[in-house]
């Protein structure tokens, strides 16, 4: 894998005038060139044609699919995507494809981050629903959305590069294997509170903690699942499917002990 993007700058440079677009079609040919499948290992990952409505590359091997999006500089807090309803559409019906969440430097020539979301993270509460586009606007009332990756927890936010450091294949894979009981959960309600749960538990900054260090998040808990009124048991629930799959450690008495995955 080379982070260096110099030589795809030189061939596309005089080929488009937007930046936005020439970082677009580098940033594809890279992936092509160099990424691999996080989940088999497959060596390379084939793209699909152009304006294929779900996704960017699959993997000719597993099937996976992944989309790719692009941002100079920082990969941040939110990415923006297409439209609100048709993601939330294809969240409920679980065709959602994995995500390529890629950086790259001011100047288009390295690749600072590439950052791997599993289509399991991408549950409802993650999509913000932007404000539909004024009466005046070419697409009136049409509503976008973006991906909040600061709602994702860090389980589901797998680097392989960071700071322009390659993070080795071999951890990568390790890193997707650790969750594989994560994507074999099909309901999405289960999902998001596993999710929720542990990103709470990354909030606490201590690696032995308590049942009570949890609750002092259950107006979050209850924001992100309004319908649900027993709230307390359902984070009891979650933290032993964390338990059973060595994510913490149970400890006793209502003591955990966060494990390294």
């Amino acid at each position: 894998m080379n982070i260096c993007l110099n030589d795809y700058y030189n061939e596309y440079k005089y080929r488009y005038k937007s930046p936005s677009q020439l970082a677009r079609v580098i940033t594809e040919r890279w992936v092509e060139d160099n990424m691999y499948c996080p989940f088999c290992s497959a060596s390379n990952l084939k793209p699909y044609n152009n304006n294929y409505p779900v996704a960017d590359f699959y993997c000719n091997q597993c099937k996976e699919e992944f989309q790719l999006k692009s941002k100079k500089n920082n990969i941040g807090k939110t990415i923006p995507d297409g439209d609100y309803y048709k993601m939330i559409e294809a969240v409920n019906s679980n065709k959602v494809p994995n995500f390529f969440f890629l950086a790259y430097s001011h100047n288009i020539d390295y690749i600072e981050n590439l950052l791997i979301v599993p289509n399991q993270f991408i549950v409802p509460n993650v999509i913000n629903r932007r404000t539909p586009l004024s009466a005046t606007a070419r697409r009136a009332g049409w509503t976008g959305c973006s991906i909040k990756l600061d709602y994702i927890s860090n389980q589901g936010k797998i680097y392989a590069i960071r700071e322009r450091k390659i993070i080795s294949k071999s951890q990568v894979v390790n890193n997707v294997l650790s969750i594989s009981f994560f994507r074999e959960i099909k309901n999405l309600d289960t999902r998001g509170w596993i999710n929720d749960v542990l990103l709470v538990i990354s909030h606490i900054n201590k690696e032995i903690f308590t049942l009570k260090d949890v609750y002092k998040y259950k107006d979050f808990f209850k924001k992100m699942h309004p319908n649900n009124n027993n709230i307390e048991a359902k984070i009891r629930q979650q933290l032993q499917i964390l338990r059973d799959n060595n994510f913490i450690e149970f400890i006793g008495r209502g003591v955990y002990k966060k494990n390294e995955i």
